[in-house]
């Protein structure tokens, strides 16, 4: 089992920044692809940040140029750097990982919540 455990989210007005982070615990070594994903209210659940074990990132065209995803071994920890924020990027932000026979592990989220 995996565990992850979300922090870094609060309010914060539009242009601004913040940044996630991920712990994970449990049995890691079997995690071969991070990631992050979001959730706003009546809307599907949307990925926005990927890392694989050999620190390959991708995004998609919504947030690339905007987050970063990055991850620091020793602390078993993923980060999410989000900047230059806009309303639209209000969401409960998903820790996931995913492990080597691709079963996918959530963290609870966190809010993130841009205001004007």
């Amino acid at each position: 089992q995996v565990q992850l455990v979300e922090s870094g989210g609060g309010l914060v007005q539009a242009g601004g920044s913040l940044r996630l982070s991920c712990a994970s615990s449990g049995n890691i070594f079997i995690i071969n692809t991070m990631g992050w994903y979001r959730q706003a209210p009546g809307k599907q659940r949307e990925w926005v940040a990927r890392i694989t074990r050999s620190g390959s990132t991708t995004y998609p065209k919504s947030v690339k140029g905007r987050f970063t995803i990055s991850r620091d071994n020793a602390k078993n920890t993923v980060y999410l750097q989000m900047t230059s924020l806009k309303p639209d990027d209000t969401a409960v932000y998903l820790c996931n990982a995913e492990s080597l026979s691709l079963r996918q592990y959530w963290g609870q989220g966190t809010q993130v919540t841009v205001s004007l």
